[in-house]
């Protein structure tokens, strides 16, 4: 349902048509909003018939890379041809003949032709192991050769396949069941689970050391979260990472000090310090609170003495409990050795908000592209003020390859503007007051040229948690939990560092010590980019 409101002059804008203008504008928002919830609605009842829903038709995008330039009678980039085959490992050569030549006919030679083919087939290897018994009543046996697993009957590569398949190309433990029966693999659903999710400490301790390394050798983080079920009640993921690496963890909540835990790890410690005495400040705890925690002993290594510090100390009501929790885990941070000048860049909420924040362009402006305008002149409004908003990202785009001081004031400058104008529109204004409200947020790229205006990196490393949730579901198992933040993680590092996961997958499994491991390269590959032209930074 759309209202077209005829233009009102200016002059007959009195405060009360400009209240009724609000509550019109509100009116239409609602009204919209239950639009798609009725919508919503109609498909789940289409899919419960079995017919289909009404399809989604993808946006535009908001920033389409413009065409790289084609030189006068050239050819068109990315037209170029590569040598063929020229990386490729000729496993075989067969030099084959004409059959039956005529008589007289003159060798010219052999011209390549060359085939690729895959082979995978069902390999069963018995090993005869030999018992002795030694003078002194021991019985040895022979031992396995490297590479196998234990008292496990299936090979490394089979493994390596499974993980693969599973974590890379989303394939569910039935369909992997089935697909290796067909193949001629004797092995059960209870099997192909325990390969998945057994004995792969090893994996775990691999990812456990990415975020740590990538905290220390960043100037900025991406953060994002979405929802991940758990035993059947609802739980989230939260994806921190950048374009060297990424890692994953599955919790229960997705607060600010969900967020603090999971940037320290596995063992959080609270701690007393200048940095969380900042916070405290800057988040009106109150100053008795203040001295009362400084007072007492400063460094807590788990949650059970951090609480039962609260609790001597009377601390019971909601606010300042969470306020001084969220202080202590962030001084922990601080202590071992997060640089208090960490940006962390998110598409807005609020949990992120810690260290130095970075809001995202693209989710600010979103709520424009939202707005269903009631009249011509609300339309005309939004698609000024959209107009306006991606204008001043490009400039900043153009800043950031080159930042100079007199540029930062100039854009600063037009931010206020943008953000300081009345369009005359309720809901026009309450977009730019929130984007006025960020102001030090969405002007972070002016002191930090290195930070990416937007949060796209991290929404499209998380869509692989959406995906299996729409494939599969939630998880089951503490174990399948964990297996599955870990080779996400690992699978996503990877395609980061221009490491291959299979061969990843097969070093790792097989024992080989030819892929380093990933914290290494990730702080070679830091070391690299800092070795370039460094970028002045202004204040």
């Amino acid at each position: 349902m759309r209202i077209e409101i005829p233009p009102i002059p200016a002059a007959d804008r009195t405060p009360l048509v400009e209240s009724l203008l609000e509550i019109l504008d509100l009116q239409q928002q609602r009204l919209q909003q239950l639009e798609e919830t009725v919508q919503q609605l109609r498909d789940e009842i289409a899919l419960l018939k079995g017919q289909n829903p009404r399809p989604t038709i993808a946006p535009s995008r908001l920033e389409a890379p413009p065409p790289p330039p084609r030189t006068p009678g050239g050819q068109r980039p990315g037209s170029a041809k590569r040598p063929k085959n020229a990386e490729l490992a000729i496993a075989e050569e067969h030099f084959l003949d004409v059959p039956d030549p005529p008589p007289g006919s003159a060798c010219k030679g052999y011209e390549p032709f060359v085939v690729q083919d895959l082979e995978i087939k069902a390999r069963a290897t018995r090993y005869w192991r030999q018992r002795l018994r030694t003078p002194d009543g021991r019985t040895l046996l022979a031992p396995l050769p490297g590479g196998l697993r234990p008292g496990c009957h299936f090979g490394p590569g089979l493994i390596a396949y499974l993980l693969h398949q599973h974590h890379h190309c989303g394939v569910t433990q039935p369909l992997l069941l089935e697909q290796l029966r067909e193949l001629g693999i004797d092995i059960s659903a209870g099997q192909v689970h325990r390969l998945l999710t057994e004995s792969v400490e090893a994996f775990h301790a691999e990812k456990a050391e990415l975020l740590p390394m990538g905290l220390r050798v960043s100037s900025y983080i991406g953060a994002d979260d979405t929802a991940a079920r758990h035993q059947g009640r609802n739980g989230y993921c939260t994806a921190i990472g950048n374009d060297l690496f990424a890692s994953f963890e599955s919790t229960d909540s997705k607060s600010r000090i969900n967020f603090l835990k999971v940037l320290r790890g596995t063992s959080p410690t609270y701690v007393i310090n200048a940095a969380a005495q900042a916070y405290w400040e800057h988040q009106g705890l109150s100053q008795e609170s203040r001295q009362q925690l400084g007072a007492g002993p400063s460094f807590f290594a788990d949650e059970a003495s951090w609480q039962a510090r609260l609790r001597e100390l009377g601390l019971e009501a909601e606010r300042p409990v969470r306020i001084a929790t969220e202080g202590a885990l962030l001084g922990g941070l601080i202590e071992h050795g997060v640089a208090p000048g960490l940006v962390v860049l998110s598409d807005g909420a609020g949990q992120f908000d810690v260290l130095v924040h970075a809001s995202c362009w693209v989710h600010a402006e979103r709520p424009l592209a939202r707005l269903v305008p009631y009249g011509e002149a609300h339309r005309q409004a939004i698609e000024l003020v959209r107009s306006q908003v991606w204008e001043l990202y490009q400039d900043l785009k153009l800043y950031q390859q080159r930042p100079d001081r007199g540029g930062a004031e100039a854009l600063r400058y037009r931010f206020d503007f943008l953000v300081g104008q009345q369009t005359g529109f309720p809901s026009v204004n309450q977009v730019l007051r929130e984007m006025r409200a960020h102001r030090a947020d969405l002007l972070r790229v002016l002191e930090r040229p290195e930070v990416p205006l937007h949060n796209n990196g991290m929404e499209r490393d998380i869509r692989e948690y959406v995906k299996k949730r729409k494939v599969s579901g939630g998880t089951r198992s503490a174990a399948g939990r964990r297996c599955r933040d870990t080779f996400t993680s690992l699978k996503k590092t990877c395609r980061k560092l221009g490491v291959s996961f299979w061969s990843y997958l097969q070093d790792r499994l097989r024992g080989l010590g030819k892929v380093p491991r990933l914290s290494e390269l990730i702080g070679q590959r830091a070391a690299e980019k800092s070795a370039g032209p460094a970028e002045a930074v202004f204040a």
